[in-house]
């Protein structure tokens, strides 16, 4: 967004759309907040209330959604995001953090979180024993290791870098690692995986990890990969398999997320950095050099700098 690379950014931008602190102020027709609390906004801020996925709890698909940073209301107004010292937000798209969750690993969750969490629970692949593929190991698929490992999966990273072996099964606790540019190891492992979350956003193949699925397999993509997929139809008829798509959560499946990842201690990898770091964490993000979020430290930001 910051880049303009989807073409609808709205300038001047204030990015930021994983935002947790203590609330210090509520409205009078405020229910389920108290000052104090700790809280969250994620992805987005708005939507209509009153179309069909917004009644059943899904306002991440309702044709008005209004993401949290450089998007419009409904009335025009620019929304700004969470690089700033304090937020308003309407009550119903605020998530109240467990005590026992950390407000520096709450932040991440907010997105990254519920990204695969969502489509684990709703495509059904997240019963214990079953065999679940991750494919990237960044921000979103170190976290889907982690909810899947919560479920009681058995966890295989799939990955075209050999040297994150180590860190999948030694650091983050997977199972088994597959390296996609190997064609022995995708040859041993075909028909072996209940469901696959493919987290990468970069253009790549996706017909060979449909052929590491069971019969009645699920690959759901939860990268927006730009270009087009090739996928001849021929492969998903051959084993009754399914190919998806999942975007974040809705307002109750995120709190469900982040009751869940509080009480099975599911919490993302992050570094916390100040604000005047943001240009640097930027630069390090685009070469990969982070494991896996960066969390800006905004408050004692400001205080340093007062």
């Amino acid at each position: 967004m910051i880049h303009n690379d989807w073409g609808n950014s709205i300038y001047p931008l204030v990015p930021g759309h994983e935002l947790v602190g203590v609330v210090t102020e509520v409205g009078s027709k405020v229910e389920k907040f108290n000052v104090g609390d700790k809280v969250g906004v994620g992805y987005m801020v708005d939507s209509c209330r009153s179309c069909e996925n917004c009644d059943d709890n899904i306002e991440n698909y309702c044709p008005q959604l209004t993401v949290t940073c450089g998007a419009k209301y409904r009335d025009g107004t620019v929304t700004y995001g969470g690089y700033s010292d304090s937020m308003v937000a309407d009550e119903h798209f605020v998530i109240l953090i467990p005590d026992n969750l950390p407000l520096d690993v709450a932040g991440p969750l907010l997105c990254a979180g519920v990204t695969v969490y969502s489509p684990l629970r709703n495509f059904g692949i997240d019963k214990p024993g079953m065999n679940i593929g991750v494919v990237g190991l960044g921000g979103l698929g170190h976290m889907a290791v982690k909810f899947a490992k919560a479920f009681g999966a058995n966890v295989t990273v799939i990955s075209t870098s050999p040297s994150k072996e180590k860190e999948a099964i030694e650091h983050l606790g997977a199972d088994s690692f597959l390296i996609s540019r190997d064609p022995d190891q995708m040859q041993a492992a075909m028909g072996t995986l209940h469901g696959i979350i493919d987290t990468v956003s970069a253009s790549h193949p996706v017909l060979p990890l449909i052929g590491l699925l069971k019969t009645n397999g699920k690959l759901v993509m939860v990268g927006g990969v730009s270009k087009p997929l090739e996928l001849p139809a021929s492969s998903l008829l051959g084993g009754r398999k399914l190919i998806a798509g999942s975007l974040i959560g809705g307002i109750k499946e995120t709190q469900e997320m982040i009751d869940f990842a509080a009480e099975h201690n599911v919490k993302p990898e992050i570094e916390i950095v100040p604000i005047d770091y943001v240009n640097t964490a930027m630069e390090r993000l685009a070469k990969a050099d982070v494991k896996y979020r960066f969390v800006i430290d905004i408050g004692n930001s400001l205080k340093e700098s007062a």
